[in-house]
């Protein structure tokens, strides 16, 4: 920390995501940082301050020291480093430690004696210690705390949030023993006005962050199995969810797609982890089951409702409206609604697919899936699947206007409830 306060360590971050960027930028508003990313027209456009997940304005660069770079060796200069990587998951559900490995083999070939490695990628607990750490010392030829020390502190960024940023939430810290517990918690504090929280352990730190994601990812599944029972009994899940929320300790969970990087990632590290350990983890898989079914099951009524009008499916077109993982972010990373789409078109239904704020190029690189410009033609049946803010305020005359006769509305975040007078309208 004195180094720090003197200007005389600098602080790496590895991986400029919706995680990383804001840490560094955050940080460099302190002290010296350099920004490290494999990506290098990523960081060309950090270099001219540009965010490439659009996360972050203009503004926020302005008045930071921070070096941006695609060049491993130029971390040679940094003492702290934070690792800030992706944790995906692979096509089987098991996690994919490939970035995470890589950036500790990165960190590991510049790491020095004293140098100080903090990872905020989610991981099952143990993964530091079991996967990362030896990797680290690999590379190094160094050993953990005799010659450099290793913490853990979770990334808690929610995208598209202006209210709970980086600096108004709480961070929990972790440390390899007493003293990098304490330095890192110091190092944490210069930048986290909410505070931080001190974690006995860097496997406490892990599981602390996994299940938070993983509590809200079978709360959801909950309200979506909700849904389907009482979708076959003929009322609203929202309408239902309106009146058991009178009640005080009622939790307002709601059905949708889940999908992204974090809540419908994270549950499969947990479960893997249990499998290693010798326990089929049933709720939590059952749950991950549940919302992986989603996009299925919201494509099938919608075949449903086309068919009951009487029209052939593969006579029918459908608009998509919404491709990003949630709601007013550009990430299209796991996204659910490309299991609607699929599920449309093996139907032999057209599908098109409207988003504000999706990448065209993402998307035909991730899932080939066209991005239409413009809504130019109408359908017979319109889904609703990201609630954007541009869709928000859309009336019953503006889904008509795109929709043919007998055309079918499908909210699958209930934003237009009680508002849809003359459509078939369909919600979750």
């Amino acid at each position: 920390m004195n180094k720090i306060d003197n200007n005389k360590r600098v602080i790496g971050v590895i991986g400029l995501g919706y995680v990383g960027l804001p840490i560094a930028l955050e940080f460099a508003g302190k002290v010296p940082v350099i920004g490290f990313d494999v990506n290098a027209k990523r960081v060309e456009m950090m270099r001219c301050r540009q965010d490439p997940s659009h996360e972050m304005s203009e503004k926020d660069f302005e008045n930071r020291n921070i070096y941006f770079t695609s060049d491993p060796e130029d971390l040679r200069r940094a003492n702290f480093f934070i690792v800030a990587v992706p944790t995906p998951i692979d096509e089987y559900n098991q996690p994919d430690l490939s970035p995470l490995l890589g950036a500790s083999t990165t960190v590991g070939k510049v790491l020095k004696k004293g140098d100080y490695v903090v990872y905020e990628s989610t991981v099952y607990p143990g993964c530091t210690e079991e996967d990362c750490i030896p990797v680290l010392e690999k590379e190094s030829g160094l050993k953990l705390k005799a010659d450099f020390k290793v913490g853990y502190s979770p990334e808690r960024i929610n995208p598209g949030d202006k209210v709970h940023t980086l600096i108004n939430t709480m961070k929990i810290v972790s440390g390899c023993d007493d003293d990098s517990l304490e330095e890192i918690a110091k190092t944490y504090e210069l930048i986290i006005a909410a505070g931080v929280h001190r974690a006995p352990g860097i496997k406490v730190a892990e599981a602390g962050k996994i299940i938070e994601n993983t509590q809200r990812d079978v709360n959801i599944a909950l309200m979506n199995e909700l849904s389907i029972i009482f979708s076959r009994i003929g009322i609203n899940t929202y309408d239902v969810i309106e009146a058991a929320g009178t009640k005080w300790n009622f939790l307002k969970f709601y059905p949708g797609l889940v999908g992204g990087h974090c809540i419908g990632v994270d549950p499969y590290y947990l479960v893997h982890k249990a499998k290693q350990k010798g326990y089929h983890a049933q709720l939590i898989d059952a749950g991950r089951f549940i919302n992986d079914s989603m996009g299925g099951y919201i494509a099938k009524q919608t075949v449903k409702k086309i068919l009951a009008e009487g029209k052939h499916l593969s006579q029918s077109k459908a608009l998509v409206m919404g491709f990003t993982f949630k709601e007013n972010v550009a990430d299209v990373r796991n996204s659910k609604v490309a299991d609607i789409v699929r599920e449309l078109q093996s139907y032999q239904v057209k599908v098109d697919v409207v988003d504000p704020y999706a990448d065209p190029e993402e998307m035909k690189k991730a899932y080939d899936i066209e991005l239409k410009p413009a809504i130019s033609e109408k359908y017979d049946a319109v889904i609703v699947a990201v609630a954007h803010r541009q869709y928000r305020e859309m009336t019953e005359k503006d889904f008509k206007a795109i929709s043919t006769e007998k055309g079918i509305l499908v909210d699958v975040k209930g934003l237009y409830l009680h508002r849809i007078k003359s459509m078939d309208y369909w919600s979750l």
